[in-house]
């Protein structure tokens, strides 16, 4: 591996450089440039979840103004609610990321988008999957009644966070990023990794 140059200068200062400036350096990307392409995939990554958070709106709004909505239990009607609401907060953070975007718009804070935009995002996911869970036990509870609605939701909601974050989460805790490993003298000579890291993203 060709040495990349270090701003490590001395044994007693930290022997490993920040991962965020090597990856930028593996790019060929400046910090400005890498910030940026990292919120366009978040963007493209919240259009998808958008998709889905619009069906779900959609269909729940025009629920209520259906004749068979008088006829719903009190239970069907709390969990109507439940997941009316939940999928009201998953839009508004799935949304959030464009109007922070415009508010702090050209005032140096592109860092704190991205940060924030992932946060948005990550939970907005989360209260997606709860709106989905509901909006499917209201659905199961009215077909099918209970107990089989609510064994059958709670299967798929687990399904849904084995794909969503089990997974993802098992992989991300296995495959850690490689960290540059100063040798004291200011040049990387060679990168801390954990199996199967083939390349730097």
């Amino acid at each position: 591996m060709t040495p990349i140059p270090s701003t490590v200068s001395s044994p007693d200062t930290a022997q490993t450089l920040d991962w965020h400036q090597h990856r930028t350096r593996a790019h060929g990307e400046t910090t400005h440039q890498r910030l940026t392409r990292n919120y366009a995939e978040l963007l493209q990554e919240v259009r998808v979840a958008q998709t889905g958070t619009q069906l779900l709106l959609a269909f729940l709004l025009t629920l209520a103004f259906t004749p068979r909505f008088g006829a719903l239990t009190d239970f069907q009607r709390h969990v109507y609610v439940t997941s009316l609401v939940i999928g009201a907060a998953a839009t508004a953070l799935l949304i959030a990321p464009a109007a922070f975007h415009r508010v702090v718009f050209q005032r140096g804070l592109r860092h704190a988008l991205v940060a924030y935009s992932n946060r948005f995002a990550y939970f907005g996911l989360i209260l997606l999957m709860c709106a989905l869970s509901s909006a499917l036990l209201l659905i199961l509870d009215v077909v099918l009644g209970q107990p089989r609605s609510i064994w059958i939701t709670a299967a798929i909601a687990s399904w849904f966070g084995m794909w969503w974050y089990a997974i993802p989460m098992w992989n991300r805790a296995r495959h850690r990023p490689a960290v540059p490993r100063d040798s004291g003298d200011g040049v990387v000579t060679s990168l801390r990794a954990l199996p199967y890291r083939s390349k730097l993203d």
